[in-house]
């Protein structure tokens, strides 16, 4: 059977292969990152098809057809109720159908495939004062046809709408091959125009008979998503078949163009922030703020809100968006609801006028399908009742029963979303895992859907029925209007073809669950895993699939690094979901087979940067630079390795062998001989090698403790990191001489435990021993057992010095992140770990707290440049961002990853995406700069990357403190002019 399966794919394959002009796969890994969207659910298809234009979807659905397999419609896959997962051939759009054909601002029209991203309609219609005006949280990354076939909604619903409100003509394509043009109004017979005869008869005659019931069987709210919308083809409705088939889940006709509404946007906005007691007084307040023509009514509590800043008194809030001509008359509209809602009954109201901090405060927001995936106490929330809509004037009352309904089933969630029409968005804690959750989630889902009938709403208020709720759909219409969406189904698809166990006869809500096929125990890893209790799969389930990093652009103002090889290839595979899926499916062991082998993973953790910026800028905390590490420790045991692991995988222990002979080996690297050199080590041909320092930063310590041992002052341990010691001394030398300007006294720990956690004293001889490490370049090639023994070798020097409070001072992010967070999680069992982890500073942070009297020299002038990745991920740049603003160095540094990345730039095979990621923000920022500008770059990585693509070199922020002391020394200089 099982190979009958397989010949039956491969030929499914073969003749989609010579039909269709775009790419077409059954390969393993493509299929893997097609198995789950953002829902609980996981279907495994058989081929992936990206089709370029309407052509090949045409061609694709004959193949199809003849082979009798299902087809899936699919965008960025950030639906949440399996709508988007498939057992027959998934049509992925986001790849080539993303034209926007054509836009008229005059009739505020455009005509896009259905592929495009919505930002990007966003921007084009922007250049005319107009945007399209539902935007969903996912609006970096959703497609037009996603929007289309769920009838997204997003924040801005109460001023302009649905999806379904916006469109104006859809051009589709059957299972059968009839091409339809869906609009609105009917031709001389009363039927529907731009269909085939066979469906504008069967679709007139449908409605004909059924008048009455399709007049009656809808309930009257602005979040009405759930079945077929039917009503909309009512005669005193204007027969509109584009908003029917709206929000049809890609179950009727295969989406290949739409003509939709753009709206003007006011020319300023401005965010009223107002607190209530809880969320029940903000979800009966909501409505009533309406009669004010808000474009935003969004709630939030605070346990997901958390400890934002800006916010006023309160246990819940509401942001509202007011719009004006001008930036004093938004603000006059907002004060107004300010004091409106104040006599109702707020704790206090702010007024954001800044767009910083509206931007910051919607982040919380937009963020909020991800953050609300983990509950306070750690555990795991899921959707599933992710979007149930009622009427807003029942919005507090229900709000209510809705609580003690989950108290009832031993249930937790964190409701949000779009208080102003009436819609909940939840992540529940419900056990998919064993069969007494599953049966609690289906006994839970049954009572939740008699509660939203009950107040008069709807099962879906914007992402869809999909599998998570069209079973229920009887209890909200009754199954005589439910056999009609049965029969209009048919109508459409006889075949069954498009989307089967979607909307209508659907799979069972418990089936097909994305958790079923992981191991039932905890795999053995070398990492803690701390958040995740230690299980790796707990820790992979992390991803929920909303897509942050597939952002393709970094927003204006936002220091996000995620994902920057995604950004670089646009391929899902190099994205942090997709990474995680290939993860879920290699534990899951039915698509990917191999295991810790799998070379599918391995490929696709290969443009992997270890970045680290998934740790923060993920809603979920996906933390995939441990997740390849963890990988590529098990993929390698007890087999050889790539050069590039020997070479610089095990870096500080060649650096420190070939210190002595520094003169020798930099003298040979400009040499034929350096080529070898390369090819043998895994480097790429484009690197030069980096010049190795004729004097370590450490013999500089010692050669200048011997001949001026250091003043008094509260002593700071100062960490020699191979970067600074081997390859930039200067760093050290200068952050030794702020230090100190600081009133502070910097020591190097020794490479040996001393006798009773004594410091080392000025007349100590050099120690012989190979200097302590932090071990992150063997963590970054997943040498695990090395990185683990260098580890512990550093806690036991540096614990006995740390005792009296003192803080490790780390001039080198990636180091200092690696202090902060692997050393912790690698070494779980540790007690002496976190007290490690907890001492390490950033040099700016160590001047904020050790020396917060001291006043940095005045430098005034401009700075671009880029904040290392690993720091905006682990440590923060807080203290940096403060220390440059007392010190005059104005502007802000460039997000994303410089694209060197430790060991990753230099990797054989990793040089073109290491220059597309530097020229994703941080090159394009330092041409940018004007003359004079301070190009600060605190990596060497980042310098590195600098010196070897751009003109202009950056310094660490240590080196242009000390020069503006007086006490630099010649050389080097990050500015330019």
């Amino acid at each position: 059977m099982a190979d009958r399966t397989e010949t039956e794919k491969r030929d499914l394959t073969k003749d989609l292969a010579a039909a269709v002009r775009g790419e077409v796969s059954s390969a393993a890994a493509d299929r893997a990152l097609m198995t789950m969207d953002a829902s609980n659910y996981r279907r495994v298809p058989r081929a992936v098809v990206a089709p370029r234009d309407a052509e090949d979807v045409a061609a694709a659905l004959r193949v199809c057809r003849e082979h009798g397999v299902p087809v899936v419609p699919r965008g960025a896959g950030t639906s949440i109720a399996g709508q988007a997962t498939g057992v027959g051939v998934v049509l992925d759009f986001t790849r080539h159908m993303r034209r926007i054909v054509s836009l008229d601002p005059a009739a505020r029209t455009a005509v896009v495939e259905p592929g495009v991203i919505l930002d990007d309609l966003r921007a084009a219609a922007g250049a005319h004062g107009l945007t399209f005006g539902p935007d969903p949280s996912t609006h970096s990354r959703c497609t037009l046809g996603g929007m289309i076939g769920n009838n997204s909604c997003g924040s801005h619903s109460v001023a302009w709408g649905t999806t379904a409100d916006n469109v104006r003509e859809l051009e589709l394509l059957t299972y059968g091959g009839e091409r339809v043009r869906a609009g609105r109004g009917t031709g001389p017979t009363g039927a529907p125009t731009g269909l085939p005869p066979r469906l504008r008869d069967g679709v007139k005659t449908l409605v004909d008979a059924e008048l009455a019931l399709l007049r009656t069987g809808y309930p009257d709210l602005p979040r009405r998503i759930s079945g077929y919308a039917l009503d909309a083809l009512l005669p005193e409705r204007g027969t509109d078949l584009a908003r029917a088939l709206t929000g049809s889940e890609g179950t009727l006709g295969v989406l290949t163009g739409a003509t939709v509404r753009l709206v003007e946007t006011p020319a300023a906005r401005v965010l009223a922030v107002l607190g209530y007691p809880d969320e029940s007084a903000a979800a009966e307040a909501a409505h009533t703020l309406l009669p004010h023509q808000p474009m935003t009514v969004e709630g939030m509590a605070a346990d997901l809100v958390g400890s934002a800043a800006g916010l006023p008194e309160g246990g819940a809030w509401l942001f509202v968006e007011m719009g004006g001509a001008s930036p004093a008359e938004a603000a006059a509209r907002a004060e107004a609801l300010c004091r409106a809602a104040a006599a109702d009954g707020t704790t206090g109201h702010a007024v954001v006028t800044a767009p910083a901090g509206q931007r910051a405060l919607w982040r919380i927001r937009e963020d909020a399908s991800g953050t609300a995936t983990r509950m306070p106490d750690g555990s795991e929330a899921w959707p599933g009742w992710e979007d149930c809509a009622v009427p807003p004037a029942r919005l507090g009352p229900y709000l209510r029963d809705f609580r003690a309904l989950l108290a009832q089933h031993g249930l937790r969630g964190t409701p949000y979303g779009h208080f102003g029409d009436g819609c909940i968005h939840i992540r529940i804690d419900f056990d998919l895992l064993t069969p007494p959750g599953i049966r609690r989630f289906r006994g839970f889902s049954h009572d939740l859907a008699d509660l939203v009938v009950a107040h008069g709403g709807s099962l879906s208020g914007e992402h869809g029925d999909g599998q998570a709720r069209a079973e229920l759909l009887p209890k909200m219409y009754g199954p005589e209007l439910v056999g009609l969406f049965g029969r209009f189904k048919d109508l459409w698809d006889p075949a069954a073809g498009l989307n089967p166990g979607m909307l209508v006869r659907p799979d069972r809500l418990d089936d097909n669950l994305r958790f079923a096929s992981l191991p039932g125990r905890p795999v053995p890893v070398e990492f803690g895993y701390p958040h995740d209790n230690g299980d790796f799969s707990a820790a992979v389930r992390r991803c929920v699939g909303v897509a942050k990093c597939r952002n393709e652009k970094t927003a204006a103002g936002s220091a996000d690094v995620m994902c920057p090889s995604f950004r670089a290839t646009g391929e899902e595979q190099h994205s942090t979901r997709g990474r995680a899926r290939l993860l879920h499916e290699m534990l899951a062991g039915e698509v990917i087979t191999d295991g810790w082998r799998s070379p599918e993973v391995h490929d696709a953790l290969d443009l992997c940067l270890s970045c680290k910026g998934c740790r923060s800028d993920c809603p979920v905390g996906v933390d995939m630079a441990t997740y390849k590490a963890e990988f590529l420790h098990h993929h390698y045991e007890g087999r050889l390795r790539p050069a590039a692991h020997y070479s610089m995988g095990r870096l500080p222990q060649w650096l420190h062998a070939a210190a002595p002979a520094a003169p020798a080996v930099n003298a040979l690297a400009r040499t034929p001989l350096a080529a070898v050199a390369k090819r043998l080590a895994g480097v790429a041909p484009e690197r030069p090698l980096p010049a190795l320092a004729t004097e370590t930063f450490t013999r500089w310590w010692w050669r200048r403790r011997r001949a001026a041992p250091p003043a008094g002052g509260r002593t700071v341990l100062l960490w020699p990191d191979t970067f600074t010691n081997h390859l930039s001394p200067q760093v050290g030398r200068a952050a030794v001489r702020v230090l100190e300007a600081a009133g502070l006294r910097p020591l190097l720990p020794p490479t040996a435990p001393l006798p009773g956690g004594a410091l080392p004293q000025p007349a100590l001889p050099r120690l012989r021993r190979p200097p302590l490490c932090c071990g992150l370049t063997y963590v970054s090639t997943g040498q695990l057992d090395r990185a683990r023994a260098v580890m512990r070798r550093t806690l036991d020097v540096l614990t006995p010095l740390l005792a009296a409070g003192r803080p490790l001072v780390v001039l080198e992010p990636s180091c200092a992140a690696a202090l902060r967070t692997d050393l912790p999680e690698l070494l779980a069992d540790d007690p002496r770990a976190p007290r490690l982890a907890a001492s390490v500073r950033t040099f700016a942070q160590t001047l904020e707290d050790f020396a917060p009297d001291w006043r940095p020299p005045r430098l005034d002038r401009p700075v671009a440049g880029q904040t290392h990745c690993h720091q905006h991920a682990v440590l923060g740049d807080a203290a940096d961002r403060r220390l440059r603003e007392r010190a005059g160095l104005t502007g802000q540094l460039s997000g994303g990853c410089c694209g060197l990345a430790g060991n990753f730039g230099f990797e054989r095979g990793h040089y073109d995406i290491s220059v597309a990621c530097a020229e994703d923000q941080l090159l394009p920022a330092v041409r940018q700069s004007a003359p004079g500008t301070e190009i600060l770059a605190d990596g060497f990585s980042c310098r590195t990357q600098l010196d070897h693509l751009g003109d202009r070199p950056g310094r660490h922020l240590a080196e242009v403190l000390a020069e503006a002391l007086g006490e630099a020394e010649p050389g080097r200089r990050g500015a330019a002019g």
